[in-house]
């Protein structure tokens, strides 16, 4: 497992990182390092979706679940997964134009003993391996919709280095999920779900 690094040797990703195309934004955000109250690790699976998408909860327009959806840019978009689980999305593109990248998985890098805690298992492997397990392990809630990314609790900072890439389709939907708007690293083990060979491509 690595060790932490200090925040002071990485650039902190400002709001116009976000004030892109989220087709841009999701996989460069692969090897950036997201805390939530100095918890976290490195983003290792993320997936883009756009206004016209179908499969986005902003597909039908603004209501009161989704207006963090609807920017500004560089705030966190987090709603309810089947009453169950929570689920963090990074808000990309215009204020208005509801864009956000779905952060899937993390690789444990920084506050593995509270991770465990609030998980109730050790295997890092399974901290933060798909949405609602790394929402539970950064103890992300409805109370983080619509902050700031760049103020506290959160700190996303940019990578060392950049990551091997890997596309392939969205998982969990059913509406237009054959778009290969699915990032990941390669090789990575702390994904949810590896992207399949036969639908996977190089970014």
């Amino acid at each position: 497992m690595p060790s932490p690094r200090s925040s002071v040797t990485k650039p902190a990703l400002r709001p116009d990182f976000f004030a892109r195309s989220v087709h841009e934004v999701a996989p460069e955000l692969i090897g950036v390092t997201l805390l939530v109250d100095g918890v976290g690790g490195r983003i290792v699976e993320a997936e883009a979706y756009d206004q016209e998408d179908p499969a986005s909860h902003a597909y039908r327009g603004r209501t009161e679940r989704n207006a963090s959806m609807f920017g500004p840019p560089g705030r966190a978009y987090v709603y309810r997964s089947y009453g169950i689980h929570w689920c963090l999305n990074l808000v990309c593109e215009d204020e208005d134009v509801p864009s956000a990248v779905l952060i899937r998985a993390l690789e444990p890098t920084h506050g593995l003993e509270r991770m465990r805690e609030r998980r109730g298992l050790g295997d890092p492997r399974l901290l933060c391996s798909g949405p609602g397990r790394l929402c539970q392990a950064l103890a992300v809630t409805c109370e983080h919709d619509g902050l700031s990314l760049d103020r506290p609790p959160f700190e996303l900072l940019a990578p060392e280095d950049k990551a091997t890439l890997v596309a392939g389709p969205r998982v969990g939907i059913t509406r237009a999920a054959e778009l290969p708007w699915r990032y990941a690293e390669a090789g990575s083990r702390f994904v949810s779900r590896a992207v399949r060979p036969a639908s996977a491509r190089p970014v």
